[in-house]
């Protein structure tokens, strides 16, 4: 559980502060979480569906600060972990609140991520840099943005920027350790900014066009 993990270009050691960017970097998510739950108060919007969405963006931040300091097995778990969860329960709150489905429209819904989950970490790690693990979050991303432009009532194009800014982020994590002879400080640290903006796009689409 506390053997070293090292797979990003910025760590050059086992110590605690090997990864600074990638760690201090997180302090984005806290910052999205922050303004997300300053959104959700305006638009008396607090529920248990919203402060879910919100303390999971808290525990991204969290939970990632520990892995890039850490960099071990249990903070791996503590970092990936809340990042799923968030997609779990923005697909279903997301299908329920903005789109109306009945909640037994979880189980194909979940069902279909999962698998498409399972298939993209069957593919080698090496390839994209291990990036293609969050393809099926992008593909639906983009789905749910093309439904928001067609039926969204408020800020009709959130959740398509969110499924750009995030193409970006997966190309930048992608690359990281092939310009890590370049730039020894990598690209991850803006894979935390960007996926930061794109959790912050998701919560407010959601915020702004759920049932109340």
């Amino acid at each position: 559980m506390n053997n070293p993990i090292d797979i990003y270009c910025e760590r050059l050691s086992a110590g605690l502060w090997a990864e600074p960017l990638n760690a201090i970097t997180n302090l984005a998510f806290i910052i999205a979480g922050y303004y997300a739950l300053k959104l959700a108060r305006k638009q008396s919007a607090l529920n248990w569906r919203s402060i879910a969405l919100i303390a999971l963006i808290f525990a991204m931040g969290i939970g990632s600060t520990l892995f890039h300091t850490f960099a071990n097995l249990w903070s791996m778990f503590v970092d990936v972990l809340p990042i799923l969860a968030f997609q779990i329960v923005f697909i279903s709150v997301y299908a329920q609140r903005v789109i109306k489905l009945h909640c037994k429209w979880n189980i194909p819904l979940l069902g279909l991520f999962f698998v498409m989950m399972y298939a993209s970490m069957q593919l080698p790690r090496q390839w994209l840099n291990g990036s293609l693990e969050y393809a099926p979050a992008l593909i639906f991303v983009t789905a749910l943005g093309v439904y928001h432009v067609k039926n969204a009532t408020s800020e009709k194009w959130g959740l398509l920027a969110a499924a750009g800014v995030f193409v970006i982020s997966m190309t930048l994590r992608s690359i990281d350790s092939a310009i890590c002879s370049a730039f020894p400080y990598g690209t991850h640290f803006a894979w935390h900014i960007l996926n930061a903006c794109v959790l912050y796009l998701s919560a407010r689409a959601y915020i702004l066009n759920a049932l109340k």
